[in-house]
Order: structure tokens, then C-alpha cells, then sequence
């Protein structure tokens, strides 16, 4: 999609974890070439999307709900896991896969502008919650987590503060902005002013998950802090994927494939 700059990153962390990724242009979808149940995962990446006309996203999404949202549905209904990063995350709340706390793909939520009235681009703490099975490499450390951070339009708002009761109870926040001890904290370890500082979350089933930072910006320890025992966040988090894809999938490890863009 014209404006997606992510791309790239993404395959390289998606290949080191050890998928065989390929790059899938909405266009494809759109004219019947390349169709979503080949795949094993998708991910939409990060960037700008049709330059954030209208609203981050909504363009993407709009394209991608003429063409495939049957697809997508089925996608998801099956369990396969669809990410979305930064504008991926915008664009699957967009298309009503996010958050989806009652089974209804409704569009419940807006990312919208940050709060400081200013594009945000830095490193930020955040906290996982490893619960989500797609997030198991993460168990057992209960650490802040170091991630980039580069939007303009992050703020997590939600149609009721009931809407966010319901997620918490079906375990669907997964990341959380926090202050350098682990503590949810205002400007700027919330870089963008979201309600209950939240980074990223999941649909009901978990296997969809929308965050704000970049996870394929960070999967090498030379690009940002690595905790202790060298992994990074997006290390973690990218082989933490590859391990649910290939236990929930039949498919051998060379033919697990990847991405929208």
C-alpha cells in the first residue's frame, strides 16, 4: 500500500524467526491474484498509509474491507494470527477487527491524534501481558520493555470506559505504557495520551493484536536496549508469533507465509 514503510523491517524480523515471508500488495487482494487463506499469518506493517488522508488508516482499511473483509473474518475466526503495527493497528480498528470485545467487528474504538499535538518518535517502556498465547515467550518476565515509538495518531480512545472494563476482563489489553520502574505513568512515558495508557491490544479470541510501537524496529540488539540475557522486545515478540503459528498450523515450517501490505 502506497506510504507503508515498514515493510522491510518486518520481513527481516519475520524471516529471522523463521518464517518464509512474502510481500502481498493490497493490490493483489484486490484483483483475486493472491488470496488470505494461503497464508499462515498476516502482518500489516507501519507507516502512512495513503499519506493519513482522512484519518491514519482509513484508506488502507477501506481497501482492504471492499476487497477482503469476508477473508479477514474467516481469517481470524479460524484462530490464524493477524498483527498489525503502528498504521497496521489503525487500519485493523478501522476495519472493526479491533477490538471486537463482544464478537461483533464493530468499529469501537478510533486511534486517534496524540495529545501533545505533535508527531511522537522515540523510545517508550511498555509492560506485555504473556497470557495471550501469542505472546508466551514472554512469560516469566515481568519487565519494562524497551520499543520505539514514530506516530502522529496513537491515542487509544474508546466508544465507553464500560467498553474497556469488558476487554480487561477478557484479558485483551496486552500492552501497556509504563514509566522506567513499571508503573503507568502521564507524558511522556505515555507518549500519546491514551486512555488507561494502552499500547496495543487484542480481539476476544487473541489471536488478532494491534499495537502502537514497532516491534520489527527493535529485533536486533544492536538497534535499541536488550534486557537481560541479550533479547530484545522484538525478538521476543516476533519468535513468540512463529512458535503459536507453527503449533496451531499443520503446515511445515517452509511453508509458513506472512503479510499484507
Amino acid at each position: 500500500m502506497e506510504g507503508t514503510n515498514n515493510e522491510e523491517e518486518t520481513y527481516i524480523a519475520l524471516r529471522e524467526s523463521g518464517f518464509s515471508p512474502e510481500y502481498v500488495h493490497v493490490k493483489q487482494l484486490e484483483n483475486g491474484t493472491r488470496k488470505i487463506k494461503e497464508f499462515s499469518l498476516i502482518f500489516i506493517p507501519g507507516g502512512f498509509s495513503a499519506g493519513d488522508y482522512v484519518r491514519a488508516g482509513a484508506i488502507f482499511s477501506a481497501r482492504l474491507r471492499k476487497s477482503s473483509i469476508g477473508d479477514f473474518e474467516e481469517f481470524s475466526d479460524l484462530g490464524k494470527p493477524i498483527i498489525g503495527a503502528c498504521n497496521g493497528f489503525q487500519v485493523l480498528a478501522e476495519m472493526g477487527m479491533l477490538p471486537d470485545a463482544d464478537g461483533k467487528k464493530s468499529v469501537d474504538m478510533t486511534v486517534s491524534i496524540n495529545e501533545s499535538a505533535r508527531f511522537e518518535c522515540r523510545y517508550i517502556y511498555l509492560k506485555v501481558d504473556a497470557n495471550n498465547p501469542l505472546m508466551a515467550g514472554f512469560q516469566g518476565r515481568d519487565i519494562p520493555w524497551v520499543a520505539p515509538v514514530a506516530h502522529s495518531e496513537g491515542r487509544v480512545i474508546f466508544s465507553s470506559d464500560s467498553l474497556y472494563e469488558k476487554m480487561k476482563k477478557n484479558g485483551q489489553v496486552i500492552f501497556t505504557y509504563v514509566d522506567p520502574e513499571g508503573k503507568p505513568g502521564e507524558y511522556p512515558w505515555n507518549p500519546n495520551g491514551s486512555r488507561f495508557s494502552i499500547a496495543g491490544i487484542s480481539n476476544r479470541k487473541g489471536n488478532v493484536i494491534g499495537l502502537m510501537p514497532h516491534p520489527e524496529r527493535i529485533y536486533f540488539p544492536k538497534l535499541g536496549i536488550p534486557a537481560p540475557g541479550g533479547d530484545t522486545f522484538g525478538n521476543i515478540f516476533f519468535r513468540s508469533l512463529y512458535e503459536y503459528t507453527i503449533s496451531s498450523t499443520e503446515m511445515s515450517v517452509s511453508g509458513v507465509r506472512s503479510r499484507v501490505s
